[in-house]
């Protein structure tokens, strides 16, 4: 029964701590949304076309799912203030009562101890030694009695203690299952409104590039290509330029 209280116990403290967390997302969430939100009603004031109208529609629309996301804090703070209370109250009673069984746990063993020393030493025909043995032995009782009676508190409060944090838990995250519901039932019932009213505007088209060229690179190729091919040809003609002025040039036979 100690793992299962421990267990109830860091598990209370980890939700607490996720509690914390969710709200905190929350907030960030509602105001990204709302500022959205704002964004889109600046540019729809600014486009007179339907896709102006739908801007304004759609940023009416997340102000509003931004502000009644809100409302989701409500049910989270007052599972928060449970959870804290039933921690500090329910749980830490028990505690109290697990480190007495525990103490209690210790004297015990110490007496079977201090008998087993006892018992070692003991001469059945020493009238003293044997008085000694029954007073460790009555100490033994009593321990065994002191522990058994706490080990049966603390199985019973464990029990106890589960039980009430599952209630507690199916009370708490009811309503905020029901706050949840209602919010995405409301933003729901917006969103759908929008597309409807919007139905058979023409969309707009958007191309996407999935992999980028550079033209230049084969422009660039064809071209050097080009310029050697008239630099030989232009090599050819100087040559043959050459060769006929070779020609002009060589004298006569009489000369």
């Amino acid at each position: 029964m100690d793992k299962v209280f421990h267990i109830i116990q860091t598990s209370c403290i980890d939700l607490l701590k996720v509690i914390e967390k969710y709200q905190l997302r929350l907030n960030i969430l509602s105001q990204e949304e709302n500022e959205l939100g704002m964004f889109l009603r600046g540019q729809s004031e600014q486009d007179k076309t339907p896709a102006g109208r739908m801007m304004n529609a759609t940023s009416k629309a997340l102000c509003g799912s931004a502000k009644q996301r809100l409302a989701l804090r409500v049910p989270l703070f007052r599972l928060e203030q449970e959870v804290e209370t039933f921690r500090r109250r329910a749980v830490s009673d028990t505690l109290l009562t697990v480190n007495r069984m525990e103490q209690s746990r210790t004297e015990y063993r110490g007496a079977l101890l201090w008998m087993k020393d006892v018992s070692q030493e003991l001469d059945p025909d020493t009238y003293k030694q044997m008085e000694k043995f029954r007073k460790v032995q009555a100490q033994v009782r009593n321990t065994k009695v002191h522990f058994d009676k706490l080990k049966n508190d603390v199985c019973q409060k464990v029990d106890l203690l589960g039980a009430s944090r599952c209630n507690l838990l199916s009370q708490s995250l009811a309503a905020y299952q029901n706050t949840l519901l209602h919010f995405w039932e409301r933003t729901a019932h917006m969103m759908s409104q929008i597309h409807e009213s919007f139905k058979g505007h023409q969309p707009y088209k958007f191309t996407t590039l999935k992999s980028l060229q550079d033209p230049f690179h084969h422009l660039t190729e064809e071209e050097f290509n080009q310029s050697k091919e008239k630099e030989k040809e232009c090599i050819t003609d100087d040559i043959d330029k050459l060769v006929l002025l070779d020609e002009d040039e060589e004298p006569g036979p009489g000369a």
